[in-house]
């Protein structure tokens, strides 16, 4: 199974409070896909991180993707774009992407992310953004299912990231920078609910 609905990308450094308390709450919200950052952290402590994030998304049925080649003893990475290549081998794999010369590199991923959307606060001054209709393009191109990321706060942003065919859209401030994670992963995953993506694995052909 493929990353859906509202996925959460971590950042304790922006996070209003401990990070697993919020992931729980989002989690409580309806989150069920959450992406473990935290490079800065040793692995001891990266690792012991993430056992404490899949006891809390395993009670809810949900999985652990760690960003980066190592899976933390886990069975999901998400990779950026610049490598490594070929993936390795584990359950799940995510690549970041950013054009479609990405696009046409990828090879045994499962989904990828594309970015930025918008603009956003956690990476000032990244892109340009895409906008709704180049995600729609791109999104056209990509041999697997794609989740919109960068910039999405709003049930507006999430509704139309869904209509130009995303399958699922990741957050990051909007969830971790919240005063009520639960009250915002909640409306976040309701409005996704409600739409029906375009597209899914089964992209146009393009020449």
């Amino acid at each position: 199974m493929t990353p859906r609905g509202v996925v959460l990308l971590t950042d304790r450094l922006v996070a209003r409070g401990d990070l697993v308390d919020v992931v729980a709450g989002a989690v409580r919200g309806g989150v069920r896909w959450v992406v473990l950052r935290e490079k800065d952290l040793p692995r001891a402590e990266r690792a012991a991180l993430a056992v404490d994030l899949r006891a809390v998304l395993t009670q809810a049925g949900g999985t652990l993707i760690v960003a980066g080649p190592d899976p933390l003893d886990g069975d999901a990475v998400h990779l950026p774009a610049a490598g490594p290549y070929p993936p390795p081998a584990v359950g799940l794999v995510g690549r970041s992407c950013h054009a479609a010369a990405e696009l046409a590199r990828l090879g045994t991923e499962d989904y990828v992310t594309l970015s930025p959307v918008w603009p956003t606060r956690s990476k000032p001054g990244y892109g340009p953004p895409l906008r709704p209709d180049k995600l729609r393009d791109l999104i056209r191109r990509s041999p697997v299912p794609v989740l919109a990321l960068g910039g999405i706060e709003t049930p507006e942003q999430v509704t139309a990231c869904v209509d130009a065919g995303a399958v699922g859209v990741a957050v990051l401030g909007a969830v971790m920078r919240a005063a009520d994670p639960t009250a915002v992963a909640a409306t976040l995953t309701r409005v996704f609910a409600t739409r029906t993506p375009i597209t899914d694995a089964s992209p146009e052909e393009t020449t």
